[in-house]
């Protein structure tokens, strides 16, 4: 009968390493698994690669080499792609799946490579399965990829390994990372329409500084001899002036602002003054604020509920909130948790967060059911983001086309209020 060799995790995390006599990797698994443990990589004693030389049909190595036309090229790392939520969301629920069927880890992985198409996830898999067989934790193969796997995704794994419950960490993270996705496209979704105005806007506003306005120019010099201009018409007039005659340095000047501005944000005094405009602003101030507030509530939930410390989970949340006074806030409450305080005051003193939120989190924290709670108020608040998006789209979309008017409408009466000065003052010759 094989003899298994495994590395399994018992309830209170301890690592155990040993031997297992089985038909199979199943039933091996099974046998793992009925004393109590989770085994986190099974594989056969003495069977880890094929015979030197030979390849799996028999056929030399050499010989297989010279058959194969498949020639497998490698881009450089920096021009691979990225490896976006939506695929690392597809591996984290697959790998959940099969983890819950009973394969052990380290051939979940396997299949997984096999399946990926991103090459980049797939080289962070093969690194992981080497990580995993050389005797790592997963949460320990994970760390070697920290651009594809973040603090929260590395911790949760962990406490998921340390209680056992590996496949329903998984599902949680993927779960989470749906819904935050979810979110995240309704946002944009619903500044689409007034970006497009807002180009429009840009454009036809150009066309008309660059090619109508200035031969309206010449015109209005030949027929009105001299006359004034209108205000209106020698404002447009001295803005069309200022485009063609500078253009180039408006240009170099527009550039510049953004590019000034854009390292302005990345300052730490900068970045938390943005966030505050941010959490401020009218109209989309509070929509940020709801966004912040169901982000911070299901991270900081589904850690907890993950068996991650509260303490760490709070450093989690800290560094993934993506908001400079949100950040501010939640290490607020870190200081005071760690003197041994509540949540609720901190929370309140911040101003950040809204009082239905405070409350509850003072109701979890007096019945024991914090996560619960906090998970509560994210799905209440991805509500009221969805209310909130679908009541700016339907504000933002007749003010865009107002703005757009407004422009186009100022620029078509400064242009006829020159004619009609000119007829009228034919109209009196005759």
């Amino acid at each position: 009968m094989p003899k298994f060799a495994y590395i399994a995790k018992d309830s209170s995390g301890k690592e155990t390493r040993g031997t297992i006599e089985a038909p199979n990797q199943a039933q091996a698994v099974a046998k793992v698994r009925s004393q109590g443990m989770f085994p986190t990589a099974i594989g056969v004693v003495g069977d880890d690669k094929p015979a030197a030389g030979k390849k799996p049909g028999g056929k030399p190595a050499a010989a297989a080499k010279k058959s194969s036309k498949n020639i497998e090229i490698k881009l450089p790392k920096f021009l691979r792609p990225k490896v976006k939520q939506k695929d690392l969301t597809g591996f984290t629920r697959q790998l959940a799946t099969l983890v819950d069927a009973g394969l052990p880890l380290l051939r979940g992985l396997r299949v997984l490579q096999r399946q990926t198409q991103n090459p980049t996830l797939k080289d962070a898999l093969v690194g992981m399965s080497e990580s995993v067989e050389g005797g790592s934790t997963f949460s320990e193969s994970l760390l070697n990829f920290p651009k594809i796997f973040n603090d929260l995704y590395v911790n949760m794994v962990k406490a998921g390994e340390a209680g056992g419950v590996l496949e329903v960490v998984l599902n949680r993270l993927a779960e989470f990372a749906e819904k935050a996705e979810k979110i995240k496209n309704k946002v944009k979704g619903a500044m689409v329409y007034p970006t497009v105005v807002l180009c429009a806007a840009v454009g036809i506003t150009a066309f008309l500084m660059v090619a109508v306005i200035p031969k309206f120019k010449d015109i209005f010099n030949d027929l009105l001899e001299g006359k004034p201009l209108p205000a209106i018409t020698q404002f447009v007039m001295n803005i069309s002036n200022l485009i063609m005659q500078n253009g180039l340095m408006v240009l170099i000047g527009i550039i510049a602002f953004v590019v000034m501005f854009k390292i302005f944000t990345k300052t730490k005094g900068g970045a938390y003054l943005m966030d505050v405009v941010a959490l401020k602003a009218p109209m989309f101030g509070s929509l940020v604020r709801r966004n912040a507030v169901s982000r911070m509530t299901r991270t900081l939930g589904t850690l907890l509920s993950s068996g991650v410390p509260v303490l760490q989970a709070l450093n989690i949340v800290r560094d993934t909130t993506g908001n400079a006074v949100i950040s501010k806030a939640i290490q607020n409450v870190h200081d005071a948790v760690k003197e041994g305080e509540s949540m609720t005051a901190p929370l309140a003193a911040s101003k950040v967060f809204p009082p239905m939120v405070i409350s509850m989190v003072e109701v979890g924290e007096e019945t024991g059911a914090l996560p619960d709670m906090l998970l509560r108020i994210a799905n209440t608040y991805d509500d009221e983001v969805d209310n909130a998006v679908a009541g700016l789209t339907s504000v933002i979309e007749p003010l865009m086309i107002i703005i757009l008017a407004l422009v186009v409408g100022t620029i078509v009466i400064a242009m006829f209020m020159p004619m009609i000065q000119i007829i009228s003052s034919l109209g009196s010759q005759a």
